[in-house]
């Protein structure tokens, strides 16, 4: 099996559902025409007068940034400029780890309260509960803090400490609690046994533990279910906005034993990439089931497009984001990074997904509960101002609602899948023919 395919990267990782090429140095570009460096005198001198003439000084750096960001966006929504502290940002998410306390959190009356703190992390050995608001950080009001700017906070340098004012229900007043911060590994999969016979793998991101969470998950479920009681596997990506591509490759690779993952393809013909699986399905054949809605987009589509077309899996749910173009991502140094959309991606069969989003083979609505009804559009690339057309983009568009409900009982989608395995209801689409999957490849 593929284990470390290539330095790359896809992702959603900063809010925009893109898929991301690491190099270490840009490719050499022909040189611009004279025109162009008129058009360039043009921009220093508008500069010029802005930063000597402007009603009050403006920050020079910022000019450019936005300057800079300006002429990227208007190319397509995916590609930008980061600087040094967002690039930062994006190699500690594709990392799977932080410097911090271990604790989910939101944002309730202005306040940081505390969802749960994860198992063996410096929060719940600090006594951090569940349901705790958090009021002041190092001695600083948490009011008026937006909560992004807050959990920045509360990451820092491993062994440092930080305090935490807490209002705690039940206490008389505020505790001071300070916690050492550690390294706290995010979890990229999770995973459980539905009603002793089905293996559920929830994918929530493509990080650099992803591969290795997911085996991992897998051996716990056939260590759990004896192999001739285990039906087989739901394997769950909604809400997954993309990450590495490398991972979404080994995840694929995951319930394969041969066949082309993805294949990238750019301005000229010979930069097209092809990835493909090898033997080793970490399932043993094992029928499998792939959820998927508007909130799956980049890496999450690459591994439910290779599994449909491939017919190892049968895709239900709604239709996905569609977010099938691939952005290389440039270091610039001390400056940060460079974003830049260079390719699409296409799946085994040939079919870019880019505005089209993946069809499932089996289309199961979750209806919104009343308190959400108005308030979760259906939204997909197609829906992007400025979006690349993809070629086989219609009026349809792409994308659905991206919701699951919290609970598992009311998980129609999921509870759709499980019927299947069970017999309980029937679809022509599963299991899927494997003699399909030669057909299709066979039209590319």
């Amino acid at each position: 099996m593929i284990r470390r395919a290539s330095l790359v990267i896809v992702g959603a990782l900063l809010g925009a559902t893109a898929m991301s090429v690491i190099y270490s140095a840009g490719v050499p570009a022909q040189a611009a025409g004279p025109s162009t460096y008129r058009e360039l005198s043009i921009f220093g001198d508008v500069f010029e007068r802005v930063r000597a003439q402007y009603v009050t000084p403006p920050d020079e750096e910022k000019l450019v940034e936005n300057a800079i960001n300006g002429m990227l966006t208007s190319l397509d929504p995916h590609s930008s400029f980061m600087n040094a502290k967002d690039a930062e940002d994006m190699r500690t998410q594709t990392r799977g780890e932080f410097g911090g306390l271990g604790i989910e959190v939101t944002m309730e009356n202005e306040l940081v309260k505390v969802i749960a703190p994860i198992d063996d992390t410096p929060a719940s050995k600090a006594g951090i509960l569940a349901g705790d608001l958090i009021s002041e950080i190092d001695g600083a009001p948490v009011r008026g803090l937006k909560l992004e700017d807050a959990v920045e906070k509360m990451r820092g340098g491993i062994n440092t400490p930080i305090k935490l004012t807490i209002i705690r229900q039940g206490a008389d007043k505020p505790l001071d609690i300070t916690v050492v911060r550690d390294i706290i590994a995010v979890r990229a999969v999770k995973s459980r046994v539905e009603g002793g016979d089905v293996g559920y793998v929830r994918v929530i991101s493509f990080t650099e533990k992803t591969y290795d969470d997911l085996e991992k998950a897998i051996k716990k479920i056939k260590a759990d279910v004896p192999a001739d009681k285990l039906k087989g596997y739901v394997l769950d990506l909604r809400l997954n906005p993309g990450g590495l591509l490398d991972q979404a490759i080994n995840v694929s690779d995951a319930f394969l034993e041969r066949g082309e993952v993805v294949s990238t393809r750019g301005r000229n013909a010979e930069e097209t990439r092809r990835f493909n699986a090898g033997p080793g399905d970490l399932t043993d054949g094992k029928p499998v089931i792939v959820l998927v809605n508007g909130g799956s987009a980049s890496a999450s589509e690459i591994v439910a497009g290779a599994l449909q077309d491939l017919r190892r899996a049968t895709v239900l749910g709604t239709r996905s984001f569609g977010k099938g173009s691939v952005q290389t991502i440039i270091p610039l140094g001390d400056a940060g990074a460079l974003r830049l959309t260079t390719a699409l991606y296409y799946t085994p069969s040939g079919k870019s997904i880019q505005g089209t989003g993946i069809q499932p083979d089996i289309k199961v609505d979750q209806p919104l509960p009343p308190e959400l009804q108005g308030k979760i559009r259906a939204e997909g690339e197609s829906s992007l101002r400025g979006h690349i057309q993809g070629s086989a983009e219609t009026d349809e568009g792409s994308g659905s609602a991206a919701y699951v409900p919290p609970e598992a009982k009311d998980d129609i989608q999921l509870n759709y899948a499980l019927d299947l395995f069970r017999g309980v209801k029937k679809d022509p689409s599963f299991p899927p023919s494997p003699d399909k999957a030669a057909a299709a490849t066979i039209k590319k």
